[in-house]
């Protein structure tokens, strides 16, 4: 590379970390999202019961009985 080329314009670094910040927000909206829809709508449970630790444990339980 000769010294005559001019450098790449370099962004900022709060530009990347808004980006990932946004995406990380993105998906925990979908996950949000999605125990919603699949344990509200399809389940017909309480929306409540979604926030309830026990909840998701039983669902494990089942999921990976032996």
């Amino acid at each position: 590379m000769s010294e005559d080329s001019q450098p790449v314009s370099k962004r900022p670094a709060w530009i990347f970390i808004l980006k990932v910040v946004l995406v990380l927000l993105i998906l925990v909206a979908a996950l949000a999202a999605g125990m919603v829809v699949g344990y509200v709508v399809f389940g017909k449970q309480n929306v409540s019961d979604i926030w309830n630790w026990a909840t998701w444990k039983h669902v494990f339980d089942l999921v990976f009985a032996p």
